[in-house]
């Protein structure tokens, strides 16, 4: 019935969607197993595609070829860059999304993918011969043989879903837990944990007052998150911004001693950044208020997602504090909150490919890895997908490193550290997020994936047309002197010291205070100049001369730190020959088995001085 796949991905969620893409597009041939197709790419919680550091990730991954950007533009309701005010380190684009489109999008795309089938139906176990995978096994008992296998389980194993004093099975609301691959994997020597996630009510936006509400519009100049021309939606929807009061978090608390949080019916750890409405209350007791995102689900629809009030409390508790908050006093609820309990599987047992240390050629990806959001389950689906597509064709791995993309300080992270509670990205995690912008993705990462044949040499040469451009703007404003007698009244509305010679551009710009666009304003022969370019290559030159000295600086450390990152390190080495290690650097290393000195240098319990032996006996 089934022909030998090249590449099984299990889950049809973001990550394996990615996964799959990426496979098929590098040649193999993939099948791809859903429980349901209907919910290929579910937004299962918010949607929305990026934010701080998450849209640096989307970017990097349609840089390399990924489709998670693309759909994302497509199915756009509304877009917005955030953290402006900040350098643009912080730059981070969002948008909020058409759920349904978006899913609709994506499975369009793999159909049209070629090398992808599909089949619908539960994987129960994985079929292993001499620590190898050789493919999986169904529900129904039917064997599929797969070169490499690749898991993408979501929240789906053993999921639990908890309201209030009820709990009951299923991967998220409506749909049935996996079960049998958790069983399997521990009596194969895998170490397994439990997290927790959880989601708020959604409601009829035909119920709500917006007038007792704050406007949020999307951005007015529309950025995207492809590098792509993708087609965008002609037009974008309003969002809206209210709060919880006193008496909303008064009626939340006569729930408390029915959530199965506080009551200790959820052993597993939730996310740290995103905690429930009952956490937040409870956590921070001193806050008056918290903030509610109000956000549409679809351009067709009226249900409403409630952002900011993810909980787990009983379903009449929700009903009364949502019509406490302002605007939602009539509010029609479609379906509560709730958390959901999953296993998941601490990631350090991965090798850096993603592949497991114990059962060769299979890839754990996504919330397995415990790792919450859709951009940090893509990234992982997609390097999955492309080194399972290496790893058997004995082609040299890919990996990629800490300071070339957000997806290389993920991964590093992850097997490298592990995590205990949901793994979310924030820029605070990349060490050299200054290099690692939203804005060169492409040019950081597009080389690559030309490399290996996931993006066209049309791709790469937009992407060296771009390079040169704003190249050329930077060449441009070295040369071209200010006349000071133009510049200078816009100086003095600036805030910013007159000039008292002419000088370069691009020292002018080299303030903080002085942006092109005011300078293209007071100088004819700038505007003039910049006619011929797009804007994201004229933000990307002023970036370049704004952060000229930053940027040698920090690519004097990479380079400083690479001598590390290139020591490499044999991952059979026996540590336990080396007594001057400590005894818990040993254990760590033994575990963990790093590739480099500087992968071994971020293990959490090895110390400098042990790095330092390390470095001795690597040069002997």
């Amino acid at each position: 019935m089934f022909k030998e796949y090249d590449v099984i991905v299990v889950g049809g969620g973001h990550a394996g969607c990615e996964a799959a893409a990426a496979a098929a597009n590098l040649g193999s041939s993939v099948l791809l197993i859903t429980m349901n197709m209907e919910t290929i790419a579910q937004m299962s919680c918010n949607p929305a595609m990026g934010g701080v550091a998450k849209g640096q990730i989307v970017r990097e991954i349609d840089a390399m070829g990924g489709y998670s950007g693309i759909i994302a533009d497509k199915t756009t309701l509304q877009f917005r860059m955030l953290n402006l005010s900040k350098g643009p380190a912080m730059w981070s684009p969002r948008a909020q999304n058409d759920r349904k489109k978006f899913a609709y999008e994506w499975r369009i795309a793999l159909e049209k993918t070629p090398n992808i089938d599909f089949w619908q139906e539960m994987v129960s176990g994985l079929l292993v011969k001499n620590n190898t995978v050789m493919g999986v096994k169904t529900s129904l008992g039917v064997e599929i043989k797969g070169k490499a296998v690749v898991l993408t389980n979501g929240t789906f194993l053993n999921g639990l879903i908890h309201i209030g004093e009820k709990r009951f099975g299923g991967g998220r609301t409506g749909e049935k837990a996996a079960t049998g691959i958790t069983e399997q994997l521990t009596e194969l020597g895998f170490e397994a944990g439990r997290m927790k996630t959880g989601t708020p009510p959604r409601v009829d936006g035909r119920s709500l007052n917006y007038a007792l509400m704050e406007e949020q519009w999307g951005d007015e100049k529309r950025g995207r998150f492809s590098f792509t021309d993708v087609a965008l939606p002609s037009d974008q929807r309003c969002c809206w911004i209210t709060y919880t009061n006193a008496q909303v978090h008064e009626t939340l608390k006569e729930g408390f001693e029915k959530s199965p949080m506080f009551t200790g019916r959820i052993k597993g750890l939730g996310p740290r950044y995103c905690p429930s409405i009952e956490d937040k209350i409870n956590r921070f007791a001193e806050r008056e208020r918290h903030q509610i995102f109000v956000e549409p689900e679809g351009w067709d629809t009226c249900e409403i997602y409630v952002n900011g009030f993810s909980t787990s409390l009983p379903e009449d508790v929700q009903y009364k504090a949502l019509r406490q908050i302002p605007g939602f006093e009539n509010a029609k609820m479609f379906r509560p909150g709730y958390a959901i309990e999953y296993d998941y599987f601490p990631p350090t047992q991965l090798d850096l490919t993603l592949e497991t240390k114990r059962i060769k050629n299979l890839f754990f990806a996504g919330q397995i890895n415990g790792t919450t959001g859709y951009e940090e389950a893509a990234s992982q689906g997609f390097m999955a997908g492309i080194n399972a597509h290496l790893k058997i064709n004995d082609q040299h791995e890919l990996i990629l490193k800490r300071s070339e993309s957000y997806i290389g300080v993920l991964i590093d992270d992850l097997v490298t550290k592990g995590t205990e509670e949901p793994y979310r990205m924030f820029t605070s995690r990349a060490e050299h997020r200054l290099l690692l912008r939203q804005d060169n993705a492409d040019i950081r990462l597009s080389p690559i994936a030309h490399r290996l044949g996931l993006i066209s040499d049309e791709r790469l040469e937009k992407v060296h047309q771009k390079i040169e451009a704003s190249d050329a703007i930077v060449d441009f404003c070295r040369k071209q002197s200010v006349d000071m007698r133009l510049v200078n009244p816009m100086l003095e509305n600036l805030g910013t010291v007159a000039l008292n010679q002419n000088i370069k551009l691009f020292n002018l710009l080299t303030r903080p205070q002085v942006g092109i666009e005011d300078l293209r304003q007071a100088h004819p022969a700038l505007d003039e100049y910049l006619q011929a370019y797009p804007q994201e290559t004229i933000e990307q030159a002023e970036i370049k001369i704004k952060y000229d000295s930053y940027f040698e600086k920090e690519n004097e450390i990479v380079q400083k730190m690479l001598k590390m990152e290139d020591r490499a390190i044999n991952p059979d080495f026996d540590y336990t020959q080396l007594v001057s290690l400590s005894k818990e650097a040993r254990e760590k290393l033994l575990k963990i088995k790093p590739r480099t000195l500087g992968q071994a240098s971020r293990i959490s319990g090895v110390s400098p001085s042990d790095i330092s032996v390390l470095m001795i006996h690597i040069a002997k």
